[in-house]
């Protein structure tokens, strides 16, 4: 295995100008998606307080389902990226099938779900009747995007991990601003003022955008070649690949679902607390997830190099390549936290909410501005060189400990045991990105993630 290749210069500006190419498309993609859901809350909010909040905790269910897309396209980025080093083609052609035959049968699973019980979903969330209402229409709706997105998220994160950053965020981007103009006419056109016809005519608006999105991805498949869509085979190289998916997508799986798992929980809390700190919660994550959406692409990009360089046998570049991507994620994430500071008074021009949602929303912006350092730091060692390098269980445990050993039974304490005010328990619930960090840097500096996982066919 080479162990020395140049790691001067050279590398630097090799590194920084293919990290680049990746970085700008994904993180432009990143933006964009963060847009389409500050679109719908700013949209909604002009309509309706109450709309703008069921919308926001119905949006938790995809939310909850994009995180097992998450899950199994990493672990098929994890598999992508390595064979990509190699050039070994018919490999990645057999992990996409695997993929997509998991992805869409947990899609079937949250269609089946939203479309046959979206008051019951909605329930889980909050005990308001008015929200329930609203939420079970918008959830019944945007079901039907999920039969699309099983497929589409799984090709779009394998083109990725192949190095075309350009076609993936090409093809999200143009998606999700069609849905923000679909968006904009059913709430000022088709239904001003009729928050619950805008409400289904913004679920609808998702549908559209998403297989739109499907139709691309089918097309660039069949015009491409390389990364095609096709049945599952029946041979051991498939047996064989198919064992190796699992094993490192189960972990990162796991993971992705107990911190999805983890968010949701927080968001029930929340729902359960007051109407009010709903919709202060709904407005901060808009503007938490557009401040970290370079971080997101950083994590996503540097991911993709380091699997190609241990894909490829050098593990000394892996290395470097990965000291370099958690500078990068630690400097974004401190960018990100004092652009929330500035734009504090551009939020509050935008959003029309009461003056009790105000005054949560002030101090959460304070709260997110510390949350997003650690948030970088974290889901780019954690969440994408761990697992770029083969270490897909560390973030499980981590999340398992964390989340679920201490935020959550933290949150349920200061929510309806201690009844904290409502900023105590906001700062309860976002201090797990600030537990893991330390833990995170300690486990990155032992460089245990360092490990070509390839095979020869």
């Amino acid at each position: 295995m080479a162990e020395t290749v140049d790691a001067g210069p050279s590398f630097n500006a090799n590194f920084r100008r293919s990290l680049i190419t990746l970085v700008i498309p994904i993180a432009l993609q990143n933006l964009i998606s963060a847009a389409v859901n500050s679109a719908d809350i700013v949209m909604l909010g002009t309509i309706s307080q109450s709309a703008m909040s069921a919308v926001s905790l119905a949006g938790q269910i995809t939310f909850v389902l994009s995180f097992f897309y998450f899950g199994l396209a990493i672990g098929a980025g994890i598999l992508t990226a390595q064979y990509w080093g190699k050039k070994d083609l018919a490999a990645i052609r057999r992990v996409l099938g695997i993929a997509c035959a998991f992805s869409v049968a947990i899609s079937l699973l949250f269609f089946i779900a939203s479309a046959g019980f979206p008051s019951a979903l909605m329930r889980v969330f909050t005990n308001d009747a008015e929200l329930i209402m609203y939420g079970a229409k918008y959830q019944r709706m945007v079901s039907f995007a999920y039969l699309a997105m099983g497929f589409s998220q799984m090709y779009l994160s394998m083109a990725k991990s192949m190095e075309k950053a350009r076609f993936s965020a090409v093809v999200s981007s143009s998606s999700l601003l069609l849905n923000i103009v679909l968006n904009a006419v059913s709430i000022f056109v088709l239904f001003p003022g009729d928050p619950e016809k805008a409400i289904a005519g913004v679920a609808a608006a998702t549908v559209i955008a998403r297989f739109a999105e499907l139709a691309c991805c089918v097309l660039h498949s069949l015009r491409e070649g390389n990364i095609r869509f096709s049945l599952p085979a029946r041979d051991s190289m498939q047996k064989i690949l198919l064992m190796d998916y699992m094993r490192y997508t189960i972990p990162v799986l796991a993971n992705y679902i107990v911190y999805g798992g983890a968010l949701a929980a927080m968001v029930v809390i929340i729902g359960h607390v007051s109407s009010d700190l709903v919709a202060a919660n709904a407005i901060a994550n808009v503007v938490k997830n557009l401040a970290i959406v370079l971080c997101g692409g950083i994590g996503s990009g540097g991911s993709v190099l380091v699997g190609k360089y241990l894909g490829s046998g050098d593990i000394r570049l892996a290395k470097k390549a990965g000291e370099k991507i958690y500078i990068y994620a630690l400097v974004f994430g401190i960018l990100a936290g004092l652009t929330i500071l500035v734009i504090r008074p551009l939020v509050f021009s935008l959003v029309s909410i009461n003056a009790v949602a105000r005054g949560y929303l002030e101090a959460m912006l304070f709260v997110c501005a510390v949350y997003c350092v650690g948030k970088s730091v974290n889901s780019t060692i954690i969440g994408s060189i761990f697992p770029a390098g083969g270490d897909a269980k560390f973030g499980f445990w981590c999340d398992v400990i964390v989340m679920w050993g201490i935020i959550i039974p933290l949150g349920c304490l200061c929510a309806f045991v201690w009844r904290t005010p409502p900023i105590v328990l906001y700062i309860a619930i976002c201090s797990d990105e600030l537990i893991k960090a330390p833990v995170g840097v300690i486990r990155f500096f032992q460089y245990r993630w360092l490990k070509n996982i390839t095979r020869e066919f």
